[in-house]
């Protein structure tokens, strides 16, 4: 779990992303993470471009933290990202949402 000095970890305002990307996830809903998302966030390198591999029941949450790395790799390093989806309708659905 996350320790208590990291709680605010848990929040998506604590991960550096631009005030636009914070309100179109707030008005999804999502204003904060559950523990092992962040978890995965803080281990090792993975901010830095590290690999990452993780596994989820599905609707976990596992886009989230794919979509946070995607973000953070793409504004602060300012490099391309490819996100491969398993189906056209989610691909259409992330093309609205993450413009």
């Amino acid at each position: 779990s996350v320790p208590e000095d990291q709680a605010d970890k848990l929040l998506l305002a604590s991960w550096g992303l631009p005030q636009a990307v914070l309100e179109k996830y707030h008005s999804l809903g999502v204003v904060q993470m559950f523990e092992w998302q962040a978890e995965c966030l803080m281990l090792g390198q993975v901010l830095e471009g590290k690999n990452l591999v993780y596994s989820a029941p599905t609707s976990a949450g596992k886009t989230l933290v794919a979509e946070l790395l995607i973000l953070k790799r793409v504004l602060e390093a300012r490099k391309k990202a490819l996100l491969i989806l398993p189906f056209v309708s989610v691909a259409k659905e992330k093309k609205c949402y993450l413009q």
